[in-house]
């Protein structure tokens, strides 16, 4: 498969999982509370194992074992911490005549700049190598799920209803084949393979930062023993899959 058929193609099912969000209004609410953070976890250690077993070894083979490669790592890393930072200061600084707007909003716009950003890095990675682009593409898959979950009940309990959550969702997630596209369409210019250490530490801090918090304790504020088998699950699969690709 060729770099532009692999960016539409799983761009486009990325896409379409944002659409997983529905299945809040099957599943009992218990249900989902049990499952979710198991899913956060095993998303976190796939992740960050994407990011030390796949994308930071092939950064390394593509552009040198140099101090750029770091760089761009630490670079993908500062992005989203500034861009959450920046959109959680947008959030308490609005104006009175703003605030009464809601939360529902900043939490899509949010969704789409995370969603753009993955897309320029997985897209690059599939220009890169396809197998690594896939495994890549995985890895925000199992990130993604939970997180569709999470924003579609955060849309309909904002007060939206059922029909604009999802087809907003949608929209939102949009943004990943766009990013895809973007990066190709500069492969053709410029070399993208900085990106590859940059999803690295996109990848990095979406698994540590955001997600560690939200399954490192159980409710009943002691260690989250399950939670922490599917996160060491999640690195183990990436690790398996890292020794197929480079064996």
């Amino acid at each position: 498969m060729s770099p532009l058929a692999a960016i539409m193609v799983f761009g486009a099912l990325m896409s379409v999982i944002a659409l997983v969000g529905s299945m809040t209004l099957v599943l009992k609410e218990m249900t989902l509370r049990r499952i979710l953070p198991l899913l956060v976890a095993f998303a976190s250690g796939s992740l960050i194992g994407g990011a030390f077993f796949l994308m930071i070894p092939a950064a390394i083979e593509n552009i040198g074992n140099t101090m750029e490669v770091f760089l761009w790592i630490a670079g993908g890393f500062f992005v989203f911490l500034a861009l959450e930072q920046l959109l959680q200061w947008h959030h308490c600084h609005r104006s009175p005549a703003v605030h009464t707007r809601p939360v529902s909003t900043m939490l899509l716009i949010a969704d789409g700049l995370h969603n753009l950003i993955g897309g320029l890095s997985i897209g690059a990675l599939f220009i890169s190598d396809f197998r690594l682009g896939l495994v890549a593409w995985y890895a925000a898959v199992a990130h993604e799920i939970p997180q569709e979950l999470g924003d579609f009940g955060v849309l309909v309990h904002g007060g939206w209803g059922k029909g604009k959550a999802l087809l907003y969702n949608f929209l939102s997630a949009l943004t990943f084949p766009a990013g895809g596209l973007i990066a190709y369409a500069l492969s053709s210019a410029v070399s993208v393979e900085f990106l590859v250490p940059f999803a690295a530490g996109n990848f990095l801090y979406i698994g540590a930062v955001d997600l560690v918090p939200e399954f490192r304790e159980s409710p009943e504020c002691g260690p989250n023993i399950p939670g922490t088998f599917a996160w060491v699950l999640g690195m183990a699969i990436l690790y398996a899959t890292s020794f197929f690709h480079y064996h």
